[in-house]
């Protein structure tokens, strides 16, 4: 992970993801100073804010297409988790 880091909230969730598993990953092999691994779950915890955001806004608009005028379901079936 170098020092320039994209700002999480450009991110796309895919990116995002990616990322958050590089942090996990850094973390899991411990072989980090203190500081740095301060800061590497400090932006995990942004980048998992992020996945989360992006995640709730797709589903919101998933619901939005599925959902008719008068808020009744349009033929379709709900996905769980979706």
């Amino acid at each position: 992970m170098s020092d320039e880091q994209p700002d999480v909230k450009t991110l796309s969730f895919e990116q995002a993801m990616k990322a958050l598993e590089d942090v996990v990953s850094q973390l899991e092999h411990g072989d980090v100073a203190l500081d740095r691994s301060i800061a590497l779950y400090e932006r995990g915890a942004e980048l998992k804010a992020r996945c989360a955001k992006l995640l709730k806004e797709a589903e919101e608009r998933v619901e939005k297409i599925t959902l008719g005028a008068d808020g009744a379901p349009q033929g379709t079936t709900p996905v769980d988790g979706l």
